[in-house]
């Protein structure tokens, strides 16, 4: 089983093609691509961690993108969540939907906005929510951004993650 992250996918937003300059012209292109791109290398055992900010959608749109989605599915919550409760989200298909950042792997602290680390914290953070914004890093010896913009709109594995963090690469992947 692999682990993959990814964050702000903003299905069916037609606002984030220009506020983030996506190359694609229109939601449809945008969400088919980010579709195909997940299940080209997630697999159906495999799990997801999606850091906040899913869709604009309808529950039954989201049911139906999120029962496409390979993988299993695991939601920490975004401002653009909340208009559903985590049971709801659970109901259109992740398989835990958390309202608050998590800690996995008793090192890794998951949130959909980035968190305070410093370097004298045993800790490191994958986060979302800034999308391109430059005034954030890539990657930095302890966190590293998983918004789709940075990661070719493709789920990345974790372990791509931990080495471009030791390696403290900072350039795309």
């Amino acid at each position: 089983m692999k682990v993959f992250m990814i964050s702000d996918t903003h299905f069916g937003d037609e606002c984030i093609l220009r506020y983030e300059n996506r190359p694609f012209s229109s939601v449809e292109e945008m969400d088919k691509a980010i579709i195909e791109n997940w299940n080209q290398v997630v697999g159906e055992e495999d799990m997801v961690f999606h850091l906040g900010d899913v869709s604009s959608y309808d529950p039954e749109r989201n049911k139906e993108i999120l029962s496409s989605l390979h993988g299993k599915k695991i939601l920490v919550m975004g401002n653009h969540d909340q208009n559903y409760t985590s049971r709801q989200w659970e109901e259109m298909g992740f398989d835990q939907a958390i309202n608050y950042p998590i800690l996995f792997r008793e090192f890794f602290i998951l949130s959909h906005t980035p968190m305070y680390i410093c370097t004298n914290m045993p800790y490191a953070n994958f986060y979302g929510h800034v999308h391109a914004n430059p005034s954030y890093r890539n990657v930095s010896k302890q966190s590293a951004c998983v918004c789709v913009e940075r990661i070719h709109y493709t789920p990345i594995e974790i372990e791509e993650l931990i080495y471009k963090m030791r390696q403290n690469q900072i350039g795309d992947k």
